[in-house]
C-alpha cells in the first residue's frame, strides 16, 4: 500500500498466485485481515463516526439557531446575525454529510475485501484475533444509546411541545439533532452486525478448501 489510509487490494486470480506454500498465504491472509478489520471497526473509525455526527450536530444547531433568531427577530441586527448563523450551519453541516457518505462507500469496499480475503483460506486459531468481540460490543452499545436518544428526541420532545412556549425553530433544532443521532447510531449498529455476521459466515461458517501448491510454486484450489 503507497499510503497508510489506501486499503489493500483484493487477492491475485488463482492462475497467477504465487505463495510458495500455505504457510505464507496464511501470513498475508491475517496481516491483511488484521489490517482491514481495523479499518472497518478499529477504535479510530469509532472516533471518526462520532466526530463527524458532532460536526453535524454542530451545523444543525447552528441552523437551528438561526431559525430560531428568524422567527423572533424584530430587527435587522437579529436577521443579520441569523444569515451568519446559517452560513456557518451550512460550512459545518455539508461537510459532515460529504465525510459520512464517503465513509460508508470505503465500508463498503472494506467489507468486499474482508470476504475475498477471508474465502481464501481458514485459520482457526489464528482468525480468533479477528473477531473482536469486545469492540463490536462498544459499538453496539454506544450506537444503541445514540439510536434511543435521536428516537426520543424526534417523537417525545415535538409531541411535548406547548404552543406559544415553545418555537417551531426550537423544535426542529431538537428533531434535527435527534436524527443526527438516530443516524450515527444506525450507521454503527449496522457496522457491529455487519462484522458480526462476516465473522459467522467466513471465518466460523462452512471451512475453505485447503489450497494446494502447484509445481512452480503457485497456490491453487
Amino acid at each position: 500500500m503507497s499510503r497508510r489510509s489506501a486499503l489493500p487490494p483484493p487477492p491475485p486470480p488463482v492462475e497467477i498466485r504465487t505463495w510458495p506454500d500455505r504457510g505464507a498465504l496464511l501470513a498475508d491472509r491475517a496481516l491483511i485481515l488484521g489490517e482491514l478489520v481495523k479499518a472497518h471497526l478499529g477504535p479510530a473509525r469509532l472516533g471518526m463516526l462520532w466526530l463527524w455526527g458532532g460536526l453535524g450536530a454542530l451545523g444543525w444547531s447552528l441552523a437551528g439557531t438561526a431559525l430560531i433568531t428568524f422567527e423572533e427577530s424584530y430587527d435587522i441586527f437579529s436577521a443579520f446575525f441569523g444569515v451568519v448563523f446559517l452560513v456557518l450551519g451550512v460550512c459545518c453541516l455539508v461537510p459532515a454529510v460529504v465525510l459520512v457518505a464517503v465513509g460508508l462507500r470505503r465500508d463498503r469496499r472494506v467489507r468486499r475485501l474482508l470476504t475475498q480475503w477471508g474465502e481464501l483460506d481458514r485459520d482457526t486459531v489464528g482468525d480468533r484475533v479477528l473477531r473482536l468481540p469486545g469492540t463490536s460490543l462498544v459499538w453496539l452499545l454506544g450506537s444503541f444509546l445514540l439510536c434511543a436518544f435521536g428516537l426520543y428526541a424526534c417523537v417525545a420532545v415535538p409531541a411535548g411541545a406547548v404552543r406559544g412556549d415553545d418555537t417551531y425553530g426550537l423544535v426542529a433544532l431538537v428533531m434535527g439533532l435527534g436524527f443526527i443521532g438516530w443516524l450515527i447510531g444506525l450507521i454503527g449498529a449496522t457496522k457491529a452486525f455487519l462484522h458480526r455476521r462476516w465473522v459467522l459466515r467466513v471465518l466460523i461458517g462452512t471451512p475453505a478448501p485447503t489450497p494446494l501448491i502447484s509445481s512452480g510454486g503457485g497456490v491453487h484450489r
